[in-house]
């Protein structure tokens, strides 16, 4: 007896692959945003609070000032970018997600206006620095609100993973008020997550000092103080991965290291953070305000986090079936027809999404100067 639902009598309208791999892709562009989210809000928090005095205080309030104003942008990515990945995975993971769903369900439905609040303080936190005045405190709720969200996403997509505690937890709260951490590895997971957002916000800093349109003296601040943040967070988010595969059962480790997939993504990744720390290293010395070095962390990163979600899949997938449930035996009815229209539209989209950039990189610039 399993304790996972039963079934879907209604099969499944494409094959188990197809969805799998645009769970995958949608995901890791999904993590991408969130990332740059979290860690450029952290960033940006820090160096506004670090904006009281001193002779490199315009920088830092300039450089709070180009993450900052570009956030309520990203958070549109995040948003957008989320609703694939989950609906994908409603469609594999149903009868385990929706149960862990339930469970945390105060928590789960929250989300909605943890996710309003957290876009509304990011807006205030943008108009006060265009008006170029310390805007700390908005910066801190908006961060703090969106490491809560972040917290119930790794809890729901952790809990999905062990039906053995899913009794207990509605015995104990049947109108999901609990936020528990029945995995050890949630902890580690997340904190993996988190250094990544600080190694993405990096990156991105990077990418910022190639933007003509920011004063030169604010280009090389966030040039070297990218490149700095992003080797130590890079160097502590490989640290944390062995951390997260050194507490899994010797069961599932041993499942992960005879899993093809699994063999071929993780060194993507690593090859990826590889780069991606001697690009940041050489960024942080060198302090480069050309174009080459920012495309350059966005392609390997991209690729990178394509990898990290690729292995996050697999071992989703392994857990699982450890405990009864196997994502692959579903009935499937391919409607073949139905599925062109869908990859059409989805290509049509990526269209549409890079003529939209193209008109935006047209747009003539405001130019950003270290605040005084």
């Amino acid at each position: 007896m399993t304790a996972f639902p039963a079934l879907d009598p209604i099969p499944l309208p494409a094959p188990v692959w197809l969805f799998k791999v645009l769970h995958v892709l949608t995901l890791g562009l999904h993590f991408v945003a969130v990332e740059m989210l979290l860690g450029g809000l952290a960033i940006a928090l820090v160096l506004n609070l670090a904006s009281r005095g001193g002779s490199a205080a315009g920088l830092r309030l300039g450089a709070s000032a180009c993450l900052g104003r570009r956030l309520p942008n990203v958070m549109t990515y995040v948003i957008n970018l989320g609703v694939p990945p989950l609906l994908f995975a409603q469609v594999l993971y149903g009868r385990a997600l929706y149960t862990s769903s339930i469970l945390i369900g105060v928590w789960w439905i929250g989300v909605i206006a943890l996710l309003m609040g957290t876009y509304w303080h990011i807006y205030r936190f943008t108009a006060k620095l265009e008006a170029g005045r310390r805007a700390w405190p908005m910066a801190l709720i908006s961060l703090g609100l969106a490491l809560l969200i972040s917290r119930i996403y790794s809890t729901n997509m952790t809990l999905m993973l062990h039906p053995e505690a899913w009794q207990g937890l509605y015995a104990a709260s049947a109108i999901g008020a609990q936020l528990p951490a029945v995995d050890p590895a949630l902890m580690v997971r997340w904190l993996f997550m988190l250094a990544g957002g600080l190694a993405a916000a990096g990156l991105w800093m990077i990418w910022l000092a190639g933007l003509k349109s920011i004063d030169g003296k604010v280009r090389v601040y966030l040039s070297g103080m990218g490149g700095r943040i992003a080797v130590v967070a890079l160097l502590a988010q490989i640290f944390l991965a062995f951390q997260v595969l050194g507490v899994q059962p010797g069961a599932i480790r041993q499942s992960l290291a005879g899993d093809i997939l699994f063999r071929s993504a993780a060194p993507v990744w690593l090859a990826g953070v590889g780069l991606l720390v001697l690009l940041a290293a050489w960024a942080a010395a060198a302090r480069p305000t050309s174009r080459l070095p920012g495309w350059l962390a966005l392609v390997v990163g991209v690729v990178a986090m394509l990898g990290m979600a690729a292995c996050r899949d697999v071992l989703r997938d392994v857990t699982l079936l450890a405990n009864g449930f196997n994502v692959w035996d579903r009935p499937v009815a391919a409607n073949w027809p139905v599925i062109c229209v869908f990859v059409a539209s989805f290509v049509a989209g990526l269209v549409c999404l890079a003529w939209l950039i193209s008109v935006f990189r047209r747009a003539e610039p405001v130019v950003e100067k270290p605040v005084s």
